[in-house]
Formats: structure tokens, C-alpha cells, sequence
């Protein structure tokens, strides 16, 4: 976490990250403006290091020109006039890059528009290392894009609050100071798929279940998801640096809420203690953990109930439900330690209808918010 001014920022983007973004756009200047000597436009303040990243990157012979736009009132009717500072030479008949460290209203590209046109150049294109989809409403293309991001304040990378920032190496995003992070556990059959839905709306939590997490990594085949189905095809337990990153992702592209319900993560004391670290770098913490109680028999009872609709072979077998239940006991028991040292353990009773346990769930988190 740093520290700019008054405001504190929590890790975002990292280097390897911004790095990926780098290289992807200039494989595509290379490939576009081969044999064409550009002229790169880096537009100040923001634009310095990723400009220079860039650049250095492309093949070709090309000019370089860092620019600032200014504007001044006209004479006469003309009204506003912009302009480009830091032009050396003429870009009529040019093909132009155009290389900003973030679009997101597009209010800038509006005005290099109109000025680039009256310069009368062969083509341009926009490069932007970020770039904020929920931000732009303007019409023009957006040509190179590093990534995109979710409409959150950030700074480094060339970007700055205030002056400061635009130093850091890694892009950093305003820390939110309220939030309210909870890991449900529950014993199969103790309910805790539909209490956590609507604890989610109650308080405007982000549920991430470790199973969607995996999920959704496979089936779009990002990195991650290819490493971890490497690990399952082999029949080998995918390793925690992978699950833990596969969290990360999904925390930091989460922009609205007051925090998070944990479900099915962690499992082992080294994944509490990542967790820790990661929601620590996040400048936030893990408020409680909160465990449904529910007598065995009863988590028999409502399993093979809920087999007869669910077509899960596991609800529908007793030994196998019994065995499931043994192992969750196995693995929350070393947890229940981890968190009672902590004072953030609350177990709760979860006989009873839906209300009424969720009244209960209200009861222990309304004293953690």
C-alpha cells in the first residue's frame, strides 16, 4: 500500500502485467506501420514511460515528439483554439501514433482529433496502455489497447494524483477503506449457497466461490485456468499459488461493494495466511469467519432429500455424503484455531428455517460492520 497526499492506494497492476500490455501493443505498431517511419506522439504528463516502452520496442525508422495540448481564446469569433505543444515539424501527409497512458472519457482524443485532421495527416492511430470501457463514450476507435480496466481512480505507471505517483512501477488504485470481507464455511447441506446470496444483496458484498472461480478460468482458457487444468488432468491437486492468483484476479477486477464472501477458500492454514497477505496488500483484512453448525444427521437427511431433485450422484449416496461431511470437519477444524486465535470465529447455528438462520448471520456480521 502507499501513501499519496491524503489518499491511500492498495497494489493493482503489477509490472509483469503492465509488461504483457507493452508487448502486445507494439507487436501491433510493428505489425501496422512497418516500413511506414511514424511519428510518435506521446501526449505529457502521463504518457512519458509508456511512450518510451513503446518506442523502444519498434523496429522501423520513426520520429518522436512529446506533446501537451493547450488551448487559448481566438480572436475575433474563433472562439477556443487548440493546439499541440512540443510539434518539431510539420505532420501533413505523416502516419501518426498517438500514444496516451489512458483513455477514459476521450474528451482528449475529441481535441487531437480535430487538430490532427487540421494537420492534415496521412492516418493516425490511438495507443493506450489503459483503458476504461465503462468511462468512453465517444465514438472515435480506439486502435491499441494494453488492457482495460474497470472505472477505478489509479495511479503510477505515469499516472498521478496530485503530482504524485507517476514514478511508481506498478499501477496502484484507491483503497477502499469500508469494506467487510467474511469466508462462509458450512458442512455440505448446511445451506450456505443460499444464505450467502442473500447476505451478498443485505450488504453489498462480492460472493466468490472458489468452484466458479475455477470454472470460469477453464472454460475461457485464461492462463490461470490452463495451468490449473494442466494440474487436474494429471489427477494432482492444483497448487495454492495458482488458486490464490485465480482470487486475486477476481477481488481486484471487483470495483463496486462494501467487501467480499470468501466461499470455499481457504482450506489449509497456508491459504488462510495467503489470503491474509494478499487482503493485506489490499490495505483491507478478513473481518470473520463465519461457519454454519449443523448436526450430522440432519446434513444426511437434507442431502438425500435434495438428491432426489439435484441429480448429484454425491447427494443421493450416504456413505458418500458422510464422507464428504468427515472431510470438511478435517479441514475446518485446523481453520476454526486459526481464526479463534484471531477472535474472528463465530459459529453459527444453522437449524432452522432460511429466515431465521439468516437472522442469526445478520446478528454476527452487524457487529463487524
Amino acid at each position: 500500500m502507499v501513501q499519496l497526499h491524503d489518499l491511500k492506494f492498495t497494489p493493482f497492476i503489477s509490472e509483469a502485467e503492465i509488461n504483457v500490455g507493452i508487448e502486445k501493443v507494439a507487436a501491433q505498431i510493428n505489425a501496422d506501420f512497418e516500413n511506414k517511419t511514424p511519428v510518435f506522439l506521446g501526449v505529457l504528463n502521463g504518457a512519458f514511460l509508456f511512450a518510451a516502452e513503446v518506442i523502444k520496442r519498434f523496429k522501423g525508422d520513426c520520429e518522436v515528439n512529446f506533446v501537451k495540448l493547450s488551448s487559448y481564446e481566438g480572436t475575433g469569433t474563433t472562439g477556443k483554439v487548440e493546439s499541440l505543444m512540443g510539434l518539431t515539424s510539420s505532420l501533413k501527409g505523416r502516419n501518426v501514433v498517438v500514444i496516451e497512458d489512458i483513455v477514459d472519457t476521450g474528451n482528449t482524443l475529441e481535441s487531437l482529433d480535430r487538430i490532427l485532421k487540421s494537420e492534415e495527416v496521412n492516418l493516425y492511430k490511438i495507443a493506450t496502455l489503459f483503458y476504461k470501457p465503462a468511462s468512453y463514450k465517444k465514438s472515435l476507435p480506439i486502435d491499441y489497447v494494453g488492457m482495460e480496466i474497470p472505472n477505478d481512480f489509479i495511479v503510477g505507471y505515469g499516472l498521478d494524483y496530485d503530482g504524485l505517483g507517476r514514478n511508481l512501477t506498478q499501477v496502484y488504485k484507491l483503497k477502499n477503506s469500508k469494506m467487510t470481507n467474511i469466508v462462509l464455511f458450512g458442512p455440505p447441506g448446511a445451506g450456505k449457497g443460499t444464505q450467502a446470496a442473500v447476505l451478498k444483496d443485505h450488504y453489498n458484498l462480492k460472493h466468490i466461490s472458489t468452484g466458479d472461480v475455477f470454472r470460469y478460468n477453464i472454460k475461457n482458457e485464461t492462463e490461470l485456468g490452463k495451468l490449473a487444468k494442466a494440474y487436474m488432468d494429471k489427477g494432482q491437486l492444483v497448487p495454492d499459488s495458482i488458486t490464490i492468483d485465480m482470487l486475486k484476479a477476481e477481488v481486484r477486477q471487483s470495483t463496486e461493494g462494501n467487501g467480499f464472501i470468501f466461499d470455499g477458500f481457504p482450506r489449509t492454514v497456508a491459504q488462510a495466511e495467503a489470503l491474509e497477505e494478499f487482503l493485506q496488500e489490499e490495505g483491507t483484512q478478513v473481518n470473520a469467519m463465519i461457519a454454519l453448525e449443523v448436526d450430522d444427521e440432519i446434513l444426511v437427511e437434507r442431502l438425500l432429500e435434495r438428491g432426489k431433485t439435484s441429480g448429484r450422484p454425491d447427494d443421493a449416496n450416504e456413505l458418500v455424503i458422510r464422507k464428504r461431511i468427515k472431510v470438511y470437519y478435517e479441514e475446518t477444524a485446523i481453520l476454526k484455531q486459526f481464526y479463534l486465535k484471531q477472535d474472528k470465529y463465530f459459529g453459527i447455528n444453522g437449524v432452522g428455517s432460511i429466515q431465521e438462520i439468516t437472522a442469526r448471520l445478520k446478528e454476527a456480521i452487524d457487529q463487524l460492520v
